[in-house]
């Protein structure tokens, strides 16, 4: 299961870290935010990108989009997203409860540095109902992410931008 996977992972390597479960669904960046009562843009989104034959996981902040320019140089290709059944066969997470924690099968990991901003930020936790508060820097350690800057710069909407 997913979320025990998560909870192994941090009452081994960050006991202190306590998972939140809400009651409703916290799969996309809006739900999440509501439901924690935050800006869309603390919300980290792990996506799930291969380019070519290399998947890994990309922790954004909620509210940006991939610069594919960027993403070419920095990752040698075009990225592409893996399908839902892809993303559980290799993190063990459902689409919605993705994270970097808890892992299927060991994969690199980055994160954007548009996190940065802040000094928390709410990732999921391997469910779709479930998060962790956490500063970016120390998410970073744990999972020994490579920080990276794929990302555009955020927009600063007063209502959410048509995806």
């Amino acid at each position: 299961m997913s979320l025990e996977s998560v909870r192994a992972f941090f009452a081994q390597n960050a006991p202190e870290i306590r998972i939140i479960e809400k009651a409703t669904s916290t799969a996309t960046v809006a739900q999440a935010a509501e439901a924690h009562g935050v800006e869309p843009g603390r919300i980290a989104k792990t996506l799930s990108l291969r380019v070519g034959e290399r998947s890994f996981l990309l922790v954004t902040r909620g509210d940006v989009r991939l610069d594919n320019r960027k993403v070419k140089t920095v990752f040698g290709g075009k990225a592409s997203m893996l399908d839902a059944e892809q993303v559980q066969a290799l993190t063990g997470h459902p689409v919605g409860g993705v994270c970097p924690f808890g892992l299927a099968t060991p994969l690199p990991i980055f994160c954007d540095i548009s996190l940065k901003a802040f000094d928390e930020v709410v990732p999921a936790a391997g469910a779709t109902y479930t998060a962790v508060r956490i500063d970016p820097q120390k998410m970073a350690d744990l999972v020994n992410a490579d920080w990276v800057d794929v990302c555009q710069e955020p927009q600063h909407h007063t209502e959410r931008a048509a995806e």
